[in-house]
């Protein structure tokens, strides 16, 4: 007997699971493939973040993908009872008196001044060098994506709605919307990350992907309460350990950690702070990114009971609620893609 959905999604990262949110909140029926190997999220740290700091503009869409997500994870957040958004400041250490200078300068741009601080911050914490100070980035935080998808994972398979394997694309049956095993649905997603290379249904070429090394330390004396931003990230885990990261690597599509990666790190690890540390834990992924640095979302040229929800790249917290919602109205109320994001940009004549 064939068990019957709205839709079939295969992914529970960033983008299954903003996806999945919409399907719940409608009151759709579905059922979700994954297999545990969200490599992305692995290195992910999870912040959001409106400011692009090397250039101090704003990130795409910024403020309409902020209104957005937040209250999606806070939304998750209170269906499973759990806290994922801790909100955290974001500082961004200044290189320079011009750096310095800069910043003051981009504070007083109207469409800047809601998320920088103009006032700099001088005083940092013990042992952090921070020689011309810091700038303030507002209304960020960090959602702990390793917490989130384990949670979200858990909740769906007591409800006996995720199923825990690779989906095998042999065994799809394309004649009438979306048959699998004993699975009959009427659309399916494909929110794989890099895992895209393998399907044989969507062109993955413009999937580049790059790979991030990302180091976990341990530092006892470094009493950090805020995200400190230079040629990395140092955010705070907890109580003294902190991750430190990430690379990135456009050529290199293995999950093997190197020492070249951990050395970049730990260089600007030590150009941040004169303590003593200890190197945990080493990790590795493979971002889903562009080479236009949008995502790649729309519907399969023949068969339009397939869709993809992927290439959510860095800011993968961000961009994956307004992503989600706008492949949904695409599909549910034939709502038009914006052009940027989608896939027919790479097949248009």
């Amino acid at each position: 007997m064939k068990t019957e959905v709205d839709y079939i999604v295969v992914g529970l990262g960033l983008a299954g699971i903003n996806f999945v949110e919409l399907l719940q909140k409608q009151g759709k029926s579905f059922v979700v493939f994954d297999s545990g190997d969200n490599y992305s999220s692995w290195v992910s740290g999870g912040l959001y973040n409106p400011v692009i700091l090397k250039r101090l503009t704003l990130s795409w869409n910024a403020a309409e993908q902020l209104a957005r997500a937040l209250p999606v994870y806070s939304a998750i957040e209170s269906r499973l009872g759990k806290t994922f958004d801790h909100k955290l400041p974001v500082h961004k250490k200044f290189q320079s008196y011009e750096d310095l200078n800069n910043w003051t300068i981009a504070t007083d741009k109207p469409h800047l001044k809601p998320y920088l601080n103009p006032t700099p911050i001088s005083i940092a914490p013990k042992g952090v060098k921070v020689p011309f100070g810091m700038g303030q980035v507002l209304n960020t935080g960090k959602v702990d994506t390793a917490a989130l998808m384990q949670a979200y994972a858990e909740n769906l398979r007591e409800r006996g709605l995720l199923i825990s394997e690779r989906l095998d694309y042999n065994q799809l049956d394309l004649t009438t919307g979306v048959g699998y095993k004993n699975i009959q649905a009427k659309k399916i997603i494909f929110a794989e990350g890099f895992g895209l290379k393998q399907n044989p249904y969507f062109d993955s070429s413009k999937l580049k992907g790059n790979k991030g090394e990302l180091l976990i330390v341990d530092v006892p004396d470094l009493k950090l309460d805020f995200v400190l931003k230079t040629d990395v990230f140092i955010i705070p885990l907890g109580g003294t350990r902190f991750s430190v990261g990430a690379t990135y690597n456009w050529q290199d599509k293995t999950l093997a950690p190197t020492e070249e990666g951990k050395e970049k790190l730990l260089k600007a690890l030590e150009k941040l702070i004169e303590l003593d540390y200890t190197v945990v834990e080493h990790r590795v992924g493979i971002r889903p990114t562009t080479a236009d640095r949008r995502p790649l979302v729309g519907v399969h040229p023949e068969y339009t009971q397939m869709a993809m929800l992927n290439g959510l790249g860095t800011r993968g917290i961000m961009i994956g609620p307004t992503v989600a919602h706008q492949l949904y109205e695409h599909l549910e109320h034939d709502q038009p893609l914006p052009e940027e994001i989608d896939i027919k940009r790479f097949y248009r004549n």
